[in-house]
């Protein structure tokens, strides 16, 4: 059990390494990884890691992206905190997108499968995967699921990933890109305090923008902290209750299949 984060796995025997100043990592034996502070203020932490574990990983993404290649399917990885919109966005754009674009969803949650539930009859296959204790997805759980989704028409997978703007950005899951959901309601200073996710995502939805007339939310220093994280992000800033926006994003999911 990895106490800093709560994600369960089987410690087992760990190789250990010391990173200097760099982020450090736990690494379990079912594939799961976090990034934990240094044990006290004055000294280095010493680093469990098990490399194999995190070359499995990544083996079993390039083995999922190499058949999502093979099919034609273009792979997106869907990472926010928890409540910034991520299968409200899916309802919409599979409504959206139904009869014109193949889609599959792989959604992932701690506990229930009130997400699948809710993408249900949007027109696209889903499956739920429980994560029990983990706090993000890996290659394999996504692997093991592809059978059961995906179909001879399918064009575009979104992997809906476990609320967290942390750990699932360690994990590749064999998808082409990632992209970053942000709700207005969450401040616009997320993507300076979370630039790993900001840094590794090729696109960054603002969410819930019609909420922005009673908030506080600074459109324009968000622009700017996106930017700053990586400067060619696509950002798209919409709300799927209104509808605002959501042409851009929708014509972006097209084109990704084109």
């Amino acid at each position: 059990m990895c106490d800093s984060c709560g994600c369960s796995g089987d410690a087992g025997e760990h190789h250990h390494h010391h990173g200097g100043e760099d982020p450090l990592y736990h690494v379990h034996d079912d594939g799961t990884a976090h990034s934990h502070p240094p044990a006290d203020a004055g000294g280095q932490r010493t680093v469990e890691v098990r490399r194999s574990v995190l070359a499995g990983n990544d083996a079993r993404a390039a083995e999922t992206r190499k058949l999502l290649d093979e099919r034609g399917i273009v792979a997106v990885n869907l990472i926010s905190s928890p409540g910034a919109g991520k299968t409200t966005l899916l309802e919409k754009t599979l409504e959206a997108l139904a009869g014109e674009v193949g889609c599959a969803v792989v959604t992932g949650d701690q506990r229930t499968d009130n997400d699948a539930r809710r993408l249900a009859g949007k027109g696209a296959e889903v499956a739920q995967i429980e994560t029990g204790d983990a706090c993000h997805l890996n290659a394999a759980q996504v692997a093991d699921a592809l059978d059961g989704v995906l179909r001879d028409d399918t064009k575009l997978l979104f992997i809906e990933n476990v609320g967290n703007l942390v750990c699932p950005v360690a994990f590749d899951l064999g998808e082409h890109f990632k992209i970053a959901l942000l709700s207005v309601t969450e401040g616009e200073d997320k993507p300076s305090k979370y630039p790993s996710l900001f840094t590794a995502a090729s696109v960054v939805a603002l969410t819930k923008t019609d909420l922005l007339p009673h908030l506080d939310f600074d459109l324009a220093a968000c622009r700017k902290a996106v930017r700053g994280m990586r400067p060619g992000a696509f950002v798209f800033e919409l709300s799927a209750r209104t509808g605002d926006g959501m042409d851009a994003w929708l014509g972006y999911m097209k084109s990704l299949v084109v």
